[in-house]
């Protein structure tokens, strides 16, 4: 049934399922149930225990660890076509080292955990699909370490607002679009720069579209387009 749903076959044309045959696909989403979670959620938490296996249809998906005194840092931006937890479903004693949450409203398609395992037993064409996501996985994260410590300040100023983002107040979005509440001289601060330089960033985000600045707020216009332009996480 799901080759004839376009969001669908489009996600998994995007992801490493895109090779397996019809058939195998049938099998693999058996049982699966697509989900509309709003903006804001927190879906899967840090420490969370037991396999679970997602695929992003619409929306953007972050994925984010917390330190002891409340600040996040995220390491991974999910993008239509991206599978997560795929970990989960082979790694002993699994517990979730991170959380996810989706910064705009967004659907995915979860799938019986149970059922992919099994497949991946026995079709070795499975298996190498989810050898494909994990690889890339591996690559994302190592990339991610020299990414975080050595971006520029306009790749920082996005990645923070991008993490402010899950803060904002209820109700406040304005459809795709997402409002947040940090001055100029907060954001320079955040990210260990002064505030002439932000403004200069901001300056550049607006004049592409991909921001609105206002009094003692951001309007984020495009997330996925800002995430996107970063590079980080590329296959996701």
């Amino acid at each position: 049934m799901w080759i004839v749903d376009a969001d669908l076959r489009a996600a998994v044309a995007k992801s490493h399922l895109h090779a397996l045959a019809p058939d195998v696909l049938e099998g693999l989403m058996a049982g699966a149930v697509r989900t509309r979670i709003p903006a804001g959620s927190v879906t899967h938490r840090e420490g969370e225990q037991g396999a679970h296996l997602e695929l992003v249809i619409s929306g953007l998906v972050r994925v984010f660890v917390t330190a002891p005194d409340g600040r996040t840092m995220t390491v991974r931006y999910c993008r239509p076509g991206a599978l997560i937890g795929v970990a989960s479903l082979f790694a002993a004693g699994f517990a979730l080292p991170a959380a996810i949450q989706p910064l705009v409203d967004t659907e995915v398609l979860r799938m019986s955990s149970t059922m992919a395992r099994r497949m991946a037993e026995r079709d070795v064409r499975v298996a190498l699909a989810f050898l494909g996501e994990l690889s890339e996985r591996v690559m994302s994260f190592i990339h991610e370490i020299p990414g975080s410590a050595f971006a520029t300040v306009r790749q920082r100023v996005s990645r923070h607002l991008l993490d402010l983002a899950v803060q904002r107040e209820p109700g406040r979005d304005r459809g795709t679009q997402i409002i947040v509440p940090v001055s100029q001289q907060e954001l320079a601060d955040a990210v260990g720069t002064v505030r002439e330089v932000v403004v200069r960033v901001l300056r550049e985000l607006r004049q592409e579209g991909l921001v609105r600045t206002e009094r003692d707020q951001i309007v984020i216009l495009h997330p996925a387009r800002l995430v996107a332009m970063q590079g980080w996480n590329p296959g996701s």
